[in-house]
């Protein structure tokens, strides 16, 4: 399966954990996920010194006597500091996009925008760091505990050629019906024309049978010439063989083509 097309999620964790942007990344970097890099990555180290988003909204910055339990926000921005500390491979929480509230009146107005912290959608960046240079390698969503790879410009380019491309083929469909030619006036349009109907598609029984009523013709035209003056007991005992089995053929062709099948 393409990587733009999989996707991967695990609802034992997320009946266990739920998901939110406290463990967003965490549950990115689950064991099993396809997308997440073989390398080590920032946040695998920032864990390993205890310090995640949630550790940091619970107990605060280490080593700050007055720094006491973070809010969501505060937490964050704790986290992509202390990220940006760091080099090589890691894994951003970008923040969330600005979802107007159902029914709500599309203004500016806060109070019309859902929570962050309720949202369901988050976007995860994959970067590399060095030497204060930010190179990005992918973008990543989460909806509704699935896992998705954003898709690149040329499929996305790719895509909208193709239903570009099916639009006019079907444009040209409809059209070819609509115009005419006569000799007098040459081509002109008549949009009310009707299509014609789809010639039905023959089921295998059906062709079977077709097939059939054609082999039993071949087998008719190279059966044996038998001289039809010639009475039964002047034949030879093959002659007599090809004309009955002739006969049955004979038969069998009869009731096959009063068939609508092998009618042409």
């Amino acid at each position: 399966m393409s990587s733009e097309t999989a996707s991967f999620t695990d609802p034992q964790f997320l009946a266990t954990f739920g998901l939110s942007r406290i463990n967003a990344i965490e549950y990115f970097l689950h064991p099993l996920n396809p997308f997440r890099s073989k390398n080590e990555t920032g946040n695998e180290v920032l864990a390993m010194q205890g310090i995640s988003i949630s550790l940091l909204m619970h107990h605060g910055i280490a080593g700050r006597h007055q720094s006491g339990p973070l809010s969501l926000e505060r937490a964050e921005d704790e986290y992509n500091a202390a990220l940006s500390r760091l080099q090589g491979e890691q894994y951003e929480l970008l923040p969330p996009p600005l979802q107007p509230k159902l029914g709500a009146n599309n203004n500016n107005d806060n109070n019309s925008m859902i929570d962050p912290s309720q949202s369901k959608l988050f976007t995860i960046r994959h970067v590399v760091r060095s030497n204060n240079k930010v190179t990005t390698l992918g973008i990543y969503y989460i909806l509704e505990g699935i896992i998705y790879k954003s898709p690149s410009a040329r499929a996305l380019m790719k895509f909208n050629v193709a239903r570009t491309c099916q639009g006019l083929v079907e444009a040209c469909d409809t059209l070819s019906v609509c115009t005419n030619y006569t000799p007098t006036t040459g081509y002109y349009w008549d949009f009310n024309a009707k299509p014609k109907p789809m010639k039905r598609e023959r089921s295998k029984d059906e062709k079977d049978e077709v097939e059939i009523y054609n082999q039993l013709r071949k087998m008719k035209r190279n059966s044996m010439v038998v001289d039809k003056k010639r009475r039964p007991g002047e034949m030879t005992e093959e002659e007599e063989e090809a004309t009955r089995a002739k006969d049955k053929i004979n038969a069998i062709l009869i009731r096959m083509s009063k068939s609508s099948l092998v009618k042409n």
